[in-house]
């Protein structure tokens, strides 16, 4: 027997085959079927999200646009009566009346350069007859007390200047304070709890008083929080890239299951 029949033969094939070929070869795309469908229920519900967000946004943008008109218009006298309070919301306003500072209520807890305080409210009845509440300002806990701030109290007819708030549908939230009707503080807008404490029928608005400074220097007018939050936008880049992510994964785990098998 020659040599040349000893040594075994590759295969035209085999030897042109080369290493990186080989592992080339190896490199299969194998998912599976649970992890493709819970990845697809996962990538249509995270888009789908992120869908939503670009709704909200669209919806957020025209909400501060009409409000941005609202607050640039000229301040009108509020009616005594109105067939859609709601549309005063956020509406600037002139009220003209006399306060009844016997009736002064509390509302909320806020601290300015870190002193703890309260909104003032005190109801103006017009002549008309009509009763509204007006949210003069801020006062430091330890002048809330009317007697510790005797010049801010006005006295005869005045007319003043704010931004209407309607407060008809208010409810609490889940961490809200209970109101406390017998000692005058409030942490929500309860106009029927409101009414039957002052023993007057009220306008379901609260007029909330600009910066004019008040005789004395309390209350601290003109508090209204205007902005509204629009966060939209990185909620929506936040689902979709998400869903991204969870694609990549998905990848990733179809090669690392099939370089197994």
């Amino acid at each position: 027997m020659s040599l040349s029949n000893r040594i075994p033969r590759a295969s035209w094939s085999e030897s042109r085959r080369s290493p990186a070929t080989a592992g080339a070869g190896n490199r299969r795309f194998a998912p599976g079927l649970w992890s493709t469908a819970l990845t697809l229920v996962g990538v249509l519900v995270l888009l789908g999200l992120g869908t939503w967000q670009l709704e909200r946004l669209a919806w957020k943008r025209a909400l501060i646009a009409e409000r941005g008109i609202g607050l640039a218009a000229p301040a009108r006298t509020l009616p005594a009566a109105s067939d859609s309070w709601a549309d005063w919301n956020f509406r600037p306003v002139a009220v003209e009346g006399v306060f009844r500072h016997d009736l002064e209520q509390l509302f909320g807890v806020a601290a300015i350069d870190g002193r703890v305080g309260h909104q003032v409210l005190t109801p103006l009845v017009r002549s008309d007859g009509a009763a509204v509440l007006v949210d003069r300002g801020w006062v430091p806990a330890d002048r809330a007390h009317p007697a510790a701030r005797r010049e801010g109290q006005l006295a005869g007819p005045i007319r003043l200047s704010g931004i209407a708030r309607y407060r008809g549908d208010d409810r609490p939230g889940w961490f809200t304070p209970a109101n406390q009707p017998r000692q005058g503080l409030w942490y929500w807008y309860d106009l029927a709890a409101l009414e039957a404490r002052l023993g007057l029928e009220l306008l379901p608005v609260v007029v909330e008083a600009d910066a004019t400074p008040n005789p004395g220097g309390l209350p601290l007018g003109g508090r209204t929080r205007t902005e509204l939050p629009n966060n939209h936008l990185q909620y929506a880049i936040t689902w979709y890239g998400l869903a991204a992510g969870l694609v990549v994964v998905w990848i990733a785990f179809g090669f690392a299951r099939g370089r197994g098998r």
